[in-house]
C-alpha cells in the first residue's frame, strides 16, 4: 500500500470529510498489523506521474496510479476516473 493512502487518510479526518476513529495512527497501525507493506514515494513513481494522461486531476489518485503501474499492482477504488486508466483494480 502506498503511503499516499495514509497521507490522505489523515488530510480527510483533519478536514472532516471522513469519520475515522484514531485517524491516521489506526490507520497505520492496522496496516502493519495485517503485515501489508507500505511503499514509500519514490523517484520511479514520480516520474511515472509525468507520463499519465490527464484524465484524473487529484494528485494523490496520480501518485497511487503511477505507483500501482510502476509496481504491477491493483488499487482497491470505486473511483471511475482511476478505473479509466490502464491499471488493474478491485471493487
Amino acid at each position: 500500500m502506498s503511503i499516499a493512502s495514509a497521507w490522505e487518510v489523515a488530510i480527510k479526518v483533519s478536514l472532516n470529510k471522513l469519520d475515522l476513529d484514531g485517524g491516521a495512527e489506526v490507520f497505520l497501525s492496522k496496516i502493519l498489523e495485517h503485515n501489508i507493506d507500505l511503499l514509500g514515494v519514490e523517484g520511479n513513481y514520480v516520474k511515472a506521474v509525468e507520463k499519465l494522461q490527464l484524465i484524473h486531476r487529484d494528485p494523490f489518485d496520480r501518485l497511487l496510479v503511477a505507483t500501482a503501474l510502476t509496481e504491477d499492482l491493483p488499487i482497491i477504488t470505486v473511483d471511475e476516473n482511476i478505473q479509466k486508466y490502464e491499471v488493474s483494480w478491485v471493487w
